[in-house]
């Protein structure tokens, strides 16, 4: 049953039609116990709604899959006992991680996993952990969408931000202030609305920033989710876009290309981001000893469609590399 050298052909053959006959299957636990290996590995997200992080798992386990493993999934939001808790419930039950948590530290590593256990870090923090880390260029993506608003001539471009705390977000924010800044366009902080990714933020976001006396002529949100709350809170006070009011999200994905205006985003290959967190993880299970600490960022590019008013249809295009500096 574990294809060894020192089986024959026939023999395994015989094996195998006996127990399909039986309806044996291996214990998996049983089996774990002898190798030390339960072939699954574990992932962890700050949350399980919503297409981007259905995007990340569909990538994680197709590449899982095609080694013969398998993945248990579970979401620990922004929470240190939660996390802590999830941490422990997988001791004994995965072969390595892929964590996406601002939360995690050296002292919660040390406290929860095994000496060594192999962890690959999903946009999280800059970490002084011996593990192998994987982030979008959220700062890059941020400053191309800006830039692309100053170019077509908004003066009074607003932001939607992402959940506070999460390092995603921070980046994003950094990237818009450091594009204002090289437009020469002051910060207005009236511009700038609290969201936490989520639909339902982003429409209340958009109903404040029309309450405004000024209003802005541009919104980019820090993520798609909330971009599309936008449109709808936009669409219900019968506010055009793009005409009155263009719209950029970030991740870009299925659903962007289908809402009207179809919205212009910064696109990630979300499945590949899976991917390569996954690759990365196996690569560490295999050749422990042969893999070096890997830290990637993983590139973004801007594709434009309608809802920025810029054309009619759409088109990519790659996301300039902005000087990487701190906001003042």
């Amino acid at each position: 049953m574990n294809d060894s050298a020192l089986v024959t052909d026939e023999t395994r053959a015989k094996i195998r039609e006996v127990a399909a006959r039986m309806w044996y299957t291996p214990h998996g636990a049983a089996r774990s116990l002898i190798t030390r290996r339960t072939h699954t590995i574990g992932v962890l997200l700050p949350d399980l709604y919503g297409e981007f992080f259905s995007e990340v798992i569909r990538g994680i386990d197709l590449t899982a899959q095609h080694s013969g493993y398998h993945c248990l999934v579970s979401s620990a939001r922004h929470d240190g006992p939660r996390l802590e808790a999830a941490l422990r419930s997988m001791r004994g039950r995965v072969d390595g991680l892929v964590l996406m948590s601002p939360e995690f530290t050296g002292e919660l590593s040390y406290r929860t996993l095994p000496g060594g256990f192999p962890v690959v870090l999903l946009n999280c923090p800059p970490s002084e952990l011996d593990c192998d880390s994987l982030t979008v260029a959220n700062y890059e993506g941020a400053y191309a969408m800006v830039r692309h608003f100053v170019g077509l001539g908004h003066r009074r471009i607003a932001l939607i931000n992402g959940a506070a705390g999460n390092f995603d977000a921070a980046e994003r924010r950094r990237g818009y202030h450091v594009a204002l800044r090289d437009a020469g366009l002051p910060a207005m902080p009236e511009l700038e609305i609290q969201g936490d990714f989520t639909e339902e933020s982003g429409h209340a976001a958009a109903l404040a920033l029309l309450a405004l006396a000024d209003r802005p002529t541009a919104i980019f949100a820090a993520n798609d989710c909330m971009a599309i709350g936008a449109l709808s809170g936009l669409r219900d006070r019968r506010v055009l876009v793009p005409e009155d009011i263009a719209i950029g999200g970030f991740d870009d994905i299925p659903m962007a290309r289908y809402v009207v205006p179809a919205l212009t985003s910064v696109h990630v290959d979300i499945s590949a981001l899976g991917e390569q967190a996954a690759g990365r993880l196996l690569a560490k299970l295999h050749h422990p000893a042969n893999v070096e600490i890997s830290r990637e960022t993983h590139p973004t590019t801007l594709v434009v469609r309608k809802s920025c008013g810029a054309q009619n249809g759409s088109s990519s295009v790659s996301a300039s590399t902005p000087p990487r500096r701190s906001v003042v």
